[in-house]
Formats: structure tokens, sequence, C-alpha cells
């Protein structure tokens, strides 16, 4: 991968490569006008708003040192978070914009965190308890959405928590509107087969598109505009009118404002962080972002979508991952796709108000489920059973309450789970390991726990090692590796060798896993003395 020619950035990326950035950003733009749609109003916002946070995510945020690959725009993920909060500000236009007031606050906090290069503190977070929340996140949004795709009125489940909209489902389907019903399990059918084509000029056509193929005409055909409530239809109004300093600050001094400026923070940050490793991970040219400069950027556009009504935006994961399945090569594309909203928005309202909201929760039930689905858990299982208790615990505590002590929750039985294979209190925050330095390699010997509360100190040391030098990892003497440490330290593996270095692990063969997975825990099971004679018998002449 190293001596790929990697693409230009700024103007001369622009001249280089501005026919395969603009073919992708168009069809971006395919894949985000709907679920932008779709996020505004499942979130309590206008509908529009969402577009208007994606043209900002892709018209301003490229400016800043953000990803090259990432679609910055509104996501699924923050839809509880967001609805809950314009519901507690006490809805309609006055919750709307006392959210917004939110959004701006908390991203003059992202702006901070990244000049404070605090986006390396994403690391913390054990992984089975962030795919936790994300799980999490992604029950709710179906459980909201399913009213909404059966056309149901919204005063039929007003205010309802998760639970009892999953319990009320029986109710949803007696009340349900047959035709905007049809129309989004037509939808939903849509989303869940057309992936499963193998049919190569579809490859290209985002599955969104296609349900609003198949939606609009038949909201015309039904006469959906004189026949059914004035709900079932996207309403978008004087979008162009309503543009204005719309954040309300004057619920700063209470709690409930704080709250929300940190749950968005929390959730927005990481959510984006973890989508801009995964990015890197897909780039075709193996780029490393900068986590920094991305919140930054990504505070920036937040700021300004706050001010202007907007919802809060992120790195987000299913449009960058197309993004780069589409052949973008700089961030450019992003750029395109912000300003074909931004003509969608000036040419062709009268359509997007066509769209109806069944089609919208279609399309976001999908998302959800990608979130949490079946998968997810078995994967989670495999790892091992303790993470699967993890995974499981975050995802109930964020549906009896909210998202922060979800995560807290999952965190919390992490800590125990390691308590009770072994960890002493005083190095679950504490990195033990030195750094030998020799005439051909480097040797790093790590000690006592090597687990996610102690990786960024970890961090800190591994990766500010030589480049393109002998690198050995010796975990002969650490009691336990947790799953987030093995990610972290086989991606660090891979990322270095890829490089050109020589990046070896030894000592884990003296561990016993807690399941089958290459990634699951570790916990050294040889007495020390035992340990040792057998250590340095195989391992005295590696160097």
């Amino acid at each position: 991968m190293k001596n790929i020619t990697q693409p230009l950035t700024g103007i001369k990326g622009l001249k280089q490569n501005w026919n395969t950035d603009i073919i992708s950003g168009f069809l971006v733009f395919l894949l985000a006008l709907p679920l932008s749609l779709g996020i505004a109003k499942a979130s309590g916002f206008p509908a529009a708003m969402g577009v208007l946070t994606a043209m900002i995510g892709g018209l301003v945020t490229v400016f800043f040192n953000v990803s090259a690959l990432s679609i910055k725009g509104p996501a699924a993920g923050l839809i509880t978070i967001a609805a809950a909060s314009v519901t507690d500000f006490g809805g309609d236009e006055q919750g709307w914009k006392m959210a917004c007031g939110v959004v701006v606050v908390m991203a003059l906090f992202q702006i901070l965190f990244g000049v404070l290069k605090f986006g390396k503190l994403s690391d913390f977070f054990p992984h089975s308890a962030v795919h936790g929340m994300l799980a999490a996140i992604g029950l709710i949004i179906i459980a909201k959405q399913i009213p909404v795709l059966l056309g149901d009125d919204p005063t039929l489940y007003k205010g309802e928590g998760p639970v009892q909209l999953l319990l009320d489902i029986p109710k949803f389907v007696l009340n349900a509107h047959w035709h905007i019903a049809a129309i989004g399990i037509i939808g939903l059918i849509i989303m869940f087969v057309f992936p499963m084509l193998k049919i190569n000029f579809l490859k290209k056509v985002p599955a969104p598109m296609i349900v609003l193929l198949v939606a609009v005409p038949l909201t015309i055909v039904w006469h959906f505009s004189q026949s059914e409530p004035t709900y079932s239809l996207v309403k978008i109004g004087d979008f162009w009118g309503s543009l204005n300093f719309n954040a309300d600050f004057s619920g700063i001094g209470t709690f409930t404002f704080w709250k929300y400026v940190v749950m968005f923070l929390f959730v927005s940050s990481l959510e984006s962080l973890l989508t801009v490793k995964a990015v890197d991970n897909l780039d075709p040219y193996k780029r490393e972002s900068s986590y920094s400069g991305d919140l930054i950027g990504q505070g920036v556009g937040n700021a300004l979508a706050g001010l202007l009504g907007g919802l809060p935006m992120i790195s987000e994961v299913v449009r960058s991952s197309s993004n780069i399945g589409f052949g973008a090569k700089t961030k450019w594309s992003n750029f395109f796709h912000g300003a074909f909203l931004l003509l969608a928005m000036l040419l062709i309202i009268p359509v997007i108000e066509m769209i109806p909201n069944s089609a919208l929760a279609a399309m976001l039930i999908f998302a959800g489920y990608r979130l949490a689905a079946p998968k997810e858990f078995i994967q989670t299982y495999k790892i091992g059973k303790e993470q699967l208790v993890i995974f499981n615990v975050t995802i109930i505590v964020t549906l009896a309450e909210d998202l922060l002590l979800g995560i807290a929750a999952g965190i919390l039985v992490k800590i125990i789970f390691h308590l009770i294979n072994g960890v002493k209190v005083k190095h679950l925050f504490k990195a033990t390991y030195t750094i030998e330095k020799q005439a051909n390699y480097t040797k790093i010997v790590i000690e006592n726990a090597a687990i996610f509360s102690n990786l960024i100190s970890f961090k800190k040391g591994i990766t500010t090692l030589p480049k393109q030098q002998k690198i050995i990892v010796d975990f002969s003497s650490v009691k336990l590796i947790d799953h987030s440490f093995m990610h972290f330290i086989h991606h660090i593996q891979h990322q270095y060798n890829d490089d050109g270095g020589d990046f070896t692990i030894i000592g884990m063969e003296q561990h016993k896993p807690l399941s089958k997975h290459p990634l699951a825990t570790r916990i050294l099971k040889l007495k020390k003395e035992k340990r040792n004679k057998k250590f340095y018998k195989k391992y005295k002449n590696i160097a």
C-alpha cells in the first residue's frame, strides 16, 4: 500500500479527481436526501433542517482538517437524544429551537476538545459497551418508527418510551392507515431485498432512492394530498424563509440544557470518531485522519447548523462507506454531496413534499436494524460470553433509562469482570511497561494488565515508536489482555507492518482466551516460575 500514489489534496486534488468525486457525491446525495428528511422528522425537527445539516456538513466542514472520505450529516444514532431534548424543552417550535441552542453549545465544546487533542479519548470506551449503545439506539429507532410506518395518528403514541412503543405494536396495527402502511411495508421490503440483488447496473443506485421512485408515484395515484391525513407527507414549507438564527439559549441555566449538551457531545463525538476509524480502515490509500482535526471541523459545522436550526452532524457510517464504494478519492466528494442537496432545496421542494413519511420510516427502520441486527449479538457472543453480558447490560439500561447511564453501566460491568479475573484496582487505569532500545530492535515489555481503561496511556508510548523498524511487544508478564486492547494492538501491528516496519507480538501463547475468537480476552494461566522458564527458552533468540 505504501507504493500507491495518494490523491492530491486541496484545489489540486479537486482538479485531479473532480470527475470521480462528483459522481460519488451525486450518488451519496441520492442516499442522503431521504435519510436526512427522515432523521430530522423523527428527531422532532422540521424535516428540511436535516437537509440543512447535511448541506453544511458537505459545504463547510471540507475546509477543515477532516477525514478524507467521511460524509458529514445528521445520523440515526442521534435521533433518540434529539427527540428527547425537543420533548423535554416543551415540544414543537419552542422545543426545536431550544434543542438548537444545546447543539451550538455542544459544538463549542467539540471545537475545544479538538484543539486540546481530546480525539484520542475515544479509545477509553470498551468495544462491547459502545456496540451495545449503538444496538440500543437501533432498537429505539425501530420502536419509534413502527407507528409512523403504519400511518398511525401521532397522538396515539406521543410521549411513549421505546419499551411502551414495542408493547403497543398490536394497537398500532389495529389503528393503521393501510394506504400509508402499504407504502411503508413496500419500502421496507425494498430496503431489505434490494441490496441482495446481484444486478450490476443497479449496484450503484442507493436503495432509498428506489423506495422514493416507488413511493412518490403511489402517493400521486392514491391522491394522498386529498385523501390521507396531513401528517402522511413530508412538509417543507418556506424553507428559505425559515432560515434565521433559530437557536434559543433561554434554557442555558437549567440542568436539562446541560444534560443534553453532555449527551450530544458524548454520543456524537464518539460515534463520529468510531466512523472515522472505520473509514480509515476502508480507505484504499490507507490515509490516517486527524481525530482532533475532524472534531474541530465537525464542531464548526455543528455550531453553524445549530444557529440556523439544524440537527447535530457526525461522520455518518452508511454514507461514508457508500462514498468509498462509489469511488470517491478526496473530501471534495463530501462537498459535491452538499452542493447537490443545496440545488435540491432550490429547485425541487414541491417534489420533496410528495414523499410519504412512511417511506422515510422504512429507511430508518432499516438503519435501526443495521445497528441492532442479530449478527451483532452473535458476533459479540463469539468474542466472549462476558462481552455479550456487557453488550446486553448496556442495551437494557439504555432502553430503561438513557444513553449515558447505559454506557456507564456497560463500563462498570466490564471493570467488575476485570476485577473478578484478577486485575488489581491500582492497575485499572495505570499503564505499566518498559521500553528497551537495542541496536537493531526496540522491545516493549508490558506488565500487569492491558485493558480498555489504561489503553490511552499504552497508546501514547506505542504509537510514538520509530517507523519502519523492528518492534517486539512482550505480553509474557501481563495477567489479563482484554478485547479492546487486543483489537488495538493487532490494528497497530497491521498498520505498522503495512508501512514497511516489522511489528512482532510475543508472549500471548501463555494466556488462555475466553473464546475461540482471535481478539478474545486472554488471561495468564501459568505460574510465574513456569512462565519465565517456558518463555525465555522459546524467545531468547527472537531479536
